[in-house]
């Protein structure tokens, strides 16, 4: 994937989001940026998107109703085979149970532990 022209967060804390975003634009991003609290609306709003534009999503494990998992399952379908997207898990959980998980899942291409800090964006930023 070459470098993102948008990134999609999608958290249900709505200070992370915050916080997120602005390490986001201090990382240099000028880009669009999408915050979502549920993963209900993200994937309501991923179904009605192309996709064509290069997109990292950085999607949250514990959310109420669907969690990140489900999401990624959920999501699959639409994201497999979109080279123009990559889905990290960005989380508060140290668990070795939800590393090992995130494996599972191919759709899901990275673990980051929270918070998202502008060094781990301008990497997203250098991909090529």
């Amino acid at each position: 994937m070459t470098a993102p022209e948008r990134f999609i967060l999608i958290d249900d804390n709505e200070a992370d989001n915050v916080f997120h975003e602005i390490m986001i634009r201090r990382a240099g991003f000028k880009g669009e940026v999408l915050v979502f609290e549920s993963g209900i609306e993200a994937l309501t709003y991923l179904k009605s998107d192309p996709l064509t534009i290069p997109t990292c999503i950085y999607l949250d494990i514990n959310m109420p109703l669907m969690d990140g998992f489900e999401f990624a399952l959920e999501a699959t379908p639409l994201l497999a085979g979109k080279p123009t997207v990559v889905l990290v898990m960005l989380t508060s959980s140290g668990s070795p149970k939800d590393r090992d998980r995130v494996g599972e899942i191919p759709v899901i291409q990275g673990f980051v532990t929270k918070p998202l800090l502008v060094d781990a964006v301008r990497d997203m930023l250098q991909r090529d």
